[in-house]
């Protein structure tokens, strides 16, 4: 949680406290002027909170995927192997993770074994 009170962190957290009190108010005061008269200051009565609470989204968004960095990096330091894979096992791990890299590495094996049979 320290990594929170940064100083771009603290940056971040004071921009977003000012942006949201900022649209707040510009909604307050489109509320007064909407009482007042002014029939097209009513849209404004809601649009401003409406970006208030997208600030607020967006926020929490960072923090999240912030902490969810951290899982993932914690993740790939546990799935370390003791020793280094072989280029088989290397291939194998990608071709696990990407069914299009499977099959164009089945089909390179089979043009290649072709091969092998014309020309042997």
């Amino acid at each position: 949680m320290r990594r929170f009170f940064t100083p771009a962190w603290l940056g971040l957290h004071a921009l977003a406290i000012t942006l949201c009190g900022a649209f707040l108010a510009f909604g307050w005061w489109q509320l007064e002027r909407a009482q007042e008269g002014n029939d097209r200051s009513w849209g404004y009565v809601f649009e401003w909170p409406l970006f208030a609470v997208f600030v607020v989204v967006m926020w929490v968004k960072m923090i999240r995927d912030e902490l969810s960095d951290d899982e993932e990096a914690e993740e790939d330091r546990t799935a370390v192997p003791d020793r280094p894979l072989s280029e088989a096992e290397l291939i194998q791990q990608h071709e696990a993770e990407d069914e299009d890299l499977a099959a164009y590495n089945r089909y390179l094996a089979r043009l290649n074994a072709e091969s092998h049979r014309q020309h042997g």
